[in-house]
């Protein structure tokens, strides 16, 4: 049995205190000396965001992603939750394993595997895991012969931020050979997956997938494969921010879904969300800790440079090696919100922010116009949990923020209640 996550293990929000009110609190609790940058996470969100999949999705079972946000409060919940978890590796698998995730609520959706991961699974008891390539084929037969396995296909996700079918995905064309090959070495081919790439902004490439998937389980009936599961993926917004709202890429799934795989083929189907899940459940406060201007020289009606202004460098306390690596791996934009009360006719300056570390590389943001900012100052940033604290390091000495997790006493009871079978999430 699952390992319940504990009232101690978070904050209690009780009514009419909101996580944004405990964020204020711990920014005046902390002393002058000690103005360290830190994370608040509202559980409450993940709550909500789950309950959110289900009316959108009602065929699907989520999956999460954990190399998305690997929080073990965030495993926690999503496990009290019922969602099953797409695992990458050996470390991934024993995390959730380790909070009592049962092996059938694992999905090692790693096309190209270690063979000392493979081992690993087969002896937790995982059986279903993912390939794209005849070398998987034959390392899987011979590390885990009694592994289900699931064909990746290539999708089409040239309108996502983080395209994955440049590293991963077979072909429709090799589809084929990858079916008989499984069959010859008596290796269980049991469904299709694939990925639109993260980020995506078009929800037709879902319909195409699902089209080409539903090519691939006739091929596979050809070969005596009994195929009963369609992985559809990740690639979920997960904040209000997105080009794109997740139900109107849910009303396209669901179309292609009736269409190719209704619910009379008996074809179970999943998902593999990850920054839908955490992305907005996440907030971050960071610090000034320096700052530098540097005077610049601007050109006045006649073109002569009779005009002085400046542009103002501002570090902080988290970077590109912390919270911030998703601007270097996502190439994102960051939002930063002033903490203090601002006067409305305070100058504007250019900008930039950087991070702790010695690297010029470090670089947060740049061309932001901000009001002039002084070192002890705050800047609050919304969603942020999704490949940041999971991607972030202790580079030159600079540890990640704490994160402090917090949920709603009401959201609380209603997971108690959930859990107990009491209250059905279609009730909330």
């Amino acid at each position: 049995m699952a390992r319940h996550i504990k009232e101690s293990e978070f904050t209690m929000l009780e009514d009419g205190y909101t996580p944004r009110d405990l964020m204020e609190d711990l920014i005046n609790d902390i002393s002058k000396t000690d103005r360290d940058a830190f994370l608040v996470a509202d559980l409450g969100e993940i709550v909500k965001k789950h309950l959110r999949f289900l009316k959108a999705l009602p065929r699907v079972k989520p999956f999460y992603a954990v190399k998305c946000n690997s929080s073990i409060a965030v495993i926690q919940i999503l496990d009290e939750l019922g969602t099953g978890f797409d695992c990458a590796s050996k470390t991934e698998i024993a995390l959730v394993q380790a909070m009592g995730v049962k092996p059938e609520h694992i999905i090692y959706a790693n096309p190209c595997k270690q063979i000392s991961h493979i081992k690993f699974a087969a002896t937790c008891g995982i059986q279903i895991m993912t390939f794209d390539n005849e070398v998987e084929l034959l390392k899987v037969s011979q590390s885990h012969p009694n592994a289900k396995m699931i064909l990746r296909i290539v999708a089409d996700d040239s309108k996502s931020s983080i395209q994955l079918s440049v590293k991963y995905g077979a072909t429709l064309n090799t589809c084929g050979h990858l079916l008989e090959t499984a069959k010859n070495l008596k290796v269980e081919v049991i469904g299709v997956s694939f990925h639109v790439g993260s980020g995506c902004n078009d929800p037709r490439a879902y319909a195409q997938s699902i089209a080409d998937a539903r090519l691939v389980f006739e091929m596979a009936s050809e070969f005596g494969h009994k195929m009963r599961l369609l992985d559809i993926g990740g690639g979920f917004p997960g904040s209000e921010d997105s080009k794109i709202r997740f139900e109107q890429i849910a009303d396209v799934i669901n179309t292609a879904l009736d269409l190719y795989f209704p619910e009379s083929s008996a074809v179970d189907i999943i998902a593999e969300p990850g920054r839908y899940y955490v992305e907005s459940a996440f907030s971050l406060a960071v610090n000034i800790i320096a700052k530098k201007e540097v005077q610049i020289e601007t050109s006045g009606s006649d073109g002569e440079g009779n005009g002085i202004n400046k542009q103002i460098f501002y570090y902080l306390n988290d970077g590109i090696y912390g919270s911030f690596s998703c601007i270097f791996f996502e190439h994102g934009d960051v939002k930063p919100i002033v903490h203090k009360k601002l006067s409305p006719d305070q100058p504007i300056y250019s900008s930039s922010l950087w991070g702790p570390t010695c690297d010029g590389l470090d670089r947060i943001a740049e061309h932001l116009r901000l009001p002039e900012l002084y070192v002890g100052d705050w800047l609050l940033f919304n969603n942020m949990g999704a490949y940041t604290v999971a991607t972030s390091c202790s580079f030159n000495g600079f540890l990640p923020p704490p994160i402090h997790f917090a949920m709603s006493r009401q959201t609380w009871e209603d997971v108690q209640l959930l859990q107990k079978g009491i209250l059905q999430s279609e009730d909330l």
